[in-house]
């Protein structure tokens, strides 16, 4: 997949597999999208896994999927799939979806 320049904005779309529901892994994404003032939004799926899709800076992009990579102290990631495209801009703040 490519890697986008730094400063553009882009959308990431991620799936983060392992053990990653019922740990508070999306309030995790939630904090650390606010934190990297990124717009998006999280949610479960079916499957177990999480979905991400973020837009905003690519540097600051990179940094969620490193924390994506890392995860709370309850979580076992064990991959994190992430794609990058042109920004939409059709994402509101970052957010829990149900």
């Amino acid at each position: 997949m490519n890697q986008p320049d730094v400063d553009q904005s882009q959308r990431l779309t991620a799936i983060v597999r392992g053990r990653v529901q019922g740990v508070g892994f999306r309030a995790f994404v939630q904090h650390e999208g606010r934190r990297l003032g990124l717009m998006g939004f999280t949610r479960n799926l079916p499957d177990g896994a999480v979905e991400v899709i973020a837009e905003g800076p690519a540097s600051r992009l990179r940094e969620l999927v490193a924390a994506l990579r890392r995860g709370p102290s309850a979580s076992r990631v064990e991959s994190v799939g992430a794609g990058y495209a042109e920004a939409a801009g059709d994402l509101g703040p970052f957010a829990i979806r149900y």
